[in-house]
């Protein structure tokens, strides 16, 4: 978790000046005071007594034209007024010490007494190795704050500007509630200096991490100011209440058998996900999803913000409920209602998904529903087949298309699960009684939504 002077040099983009970051996001920014030493107070060479250390600082003063690696202050980005926390790479590596941490809690503290999110744009190699474990214990100190502020239910959003590495990315970065990154950014725990021989540099860039769901999304630099008001919008006005369902978007016959609903909600022609989320989102905003069969995010909805999770008809994978997981819990802190789009065949069971840990994956969905102290709505859209749809349904606030069927199971496996042969799929279909009217006849669904 040291320092890496080096991370911003070579072939990757350099390190944006903490006061340039500042203007990209803001025009309006008046920095908060900080802890000034008395002369003579601190200890030569800092807490370590560290050789040269005082020297260091001097010329980081000189070269940067900041007493140290952080500047922190209020701002409005687009409509909301937010305190920003900007490291200055030039300064040490942009590495965390003591005197960081204080402005870290300090910006934290100032957000939680105004009720304000927090941005963090960050350039760190770190915890400043001429501190020691000072330094590293003030990654525990900023946990503590991150905490603090969720637990006020203020958003926190982290601008990967980089290098991000160490400390920086595994407490300010990885545990923010949103993260974007600059394109290029050298993201990732282990700086350049202390990777293993033979690493691949791919992995510890912005688009090494966006591959495998750390980081939301890449924004152009000339875009961030954009991206982040807009989520910054989304992320402080909540809808009241719970979210309203979508209308059907296919003016469907309500099934007359069993089998008729599962040929309904197989067809090809079946409106998908992605065509409910457009009808009923002005903007959306997506959170990183490593399941290709799952969306989530958030989206402003007459004027107000939904958080939203959407199968897309295939089985859901492990990485598709964690991702559900995490926006429903986010959602939840937030006071943010959540919108929830039901289309699977059932949860993927295949070997690869056990060893990813499916059951478990479930398991945190499930209970994370269940936990929601704010509304989730449930849309069934399409198939509803077992463990992998239950886990997003919210019982009691749950509605269905007439292109739609909810069942224990998927027919052909309850009929092989009972020994029977491929000619008893469509009578087993009946007994199980899937039909979206049977659904609503049994008080499982609240109705069935109309076009």
């Amino acid at each position: 978790m040291t320092a890496d002077p080096a991370a911003g040099r070579g072939p990757l983009p350099p390190a944006v000046p903490a006061r340039e970051l500042i203007a990209t996001l803001t025009d309006d920014f008046t920095e908060l005071p900080h802890r000034t030493p008395a002369p003579g107070s601190a200890p030569p060479g800092g807490p370590l007594r560290w050789r040269g250390y005082d020297e260091t600082r001097a010329r980081a003063r000189v070269r940067t034209g900041e007493s140290e690696s952080v500047v922190c202050g209020v701002g409005r980005v687009g409509g909301t007024e937010t305190v920003l926390v900007a490291f200055e790479f030039g300064f040490i590596g942009g590495s965390i010490g003591e005197a960081a941490g204080d402005r870290v809690e300090n910006a934290f503290t100032t957000a939680r007494d105004l009720a304000l999110p927090v941005v963090s744009a960050i350039a760190t190699g770190g915890t400043r190795m001429q501190e020691g474990m000072h330094a590293l214990t003030q990654l525990q100190r900023i946990a503590r704050q991150m905490v603090r502020l969720r637990a006020a239910g203020l958003p926190h959003l982290a601008v990967l500007a980089g290098p991000v590495t160490g400390g920086g990315w595994c407490t300010l970065g990885a545990g923010a509630d949103v993260r974007l990154a600059l394109p290029g950014a050298q993201i990732g725990f282990a700086g350049s200096r202390v990777r293993p021989p033979g690493a691949d540099p791919a992995a510890y860039t912005a688009e090494g991490q966006y591959a495998v769901g750390q980081v939301d999304r890449i924004v152009p630099r000339g875009e961030l100011r954009e991206a982040v008001a807009r989520w910054l919008a989304l992320l402080t006005t909540p809808a009241a209440g719970p979210a309203r369902p979508p209308r059907a978007l296919r003016d469907a016959p309500l099934p007359g058998t069993g089998w008729d609903a599962v040929r309904q909600a197989r067809s090809a022609e079946r409106p998908r996900a992605e065509a409910y989320l457009r009808a009923y989102f002005s903007v959306r905003e997506p959170l990183a999803s490593t399941d290709p069969g799952m969306l989530i995010g958030f989206g402003r909805h007459v004027g107000r913000t939904v958080g939203y999770a959407a199968q897309l008809g295939t089985a859901t994978r492990p990485a598709g409920f964690r991702a559900a997981t995490r926006l429903i819990q986010l959602a939840d802190r937030l006071s943010v209602p959540v919108l929830t789009l039901v289309d699977t065949p059932g949860a993927a069971s295949g070997d690869d998904a056990e060893r990813e840990g499916v059951g478990a994956a479930i398991a945190e969905t499930i209970t994370a529903v269940a936990a929601s102290r704010i509304p989730v709505t449930t849309l069934l859209i399409g198939e509803g087949g077992s463990g992998g749809a239950v886990a997003l349904t919210a019982p009691g606030r749950v509605w269905v298309t007439p292109d739609s069927y909810y069942s224990v199971i998927a027919p052909e496996r309850a009929a092989a699960i009972l020994r029977r042969g491929p000619d008893a799929v469509r009578a087993t279909t009946e007994e199980l009684r899937l039909r979206p009217q049977d659904l609503v006849e049994m008080g499982l669904a609240r109705g069935v939504t109309p076009t």
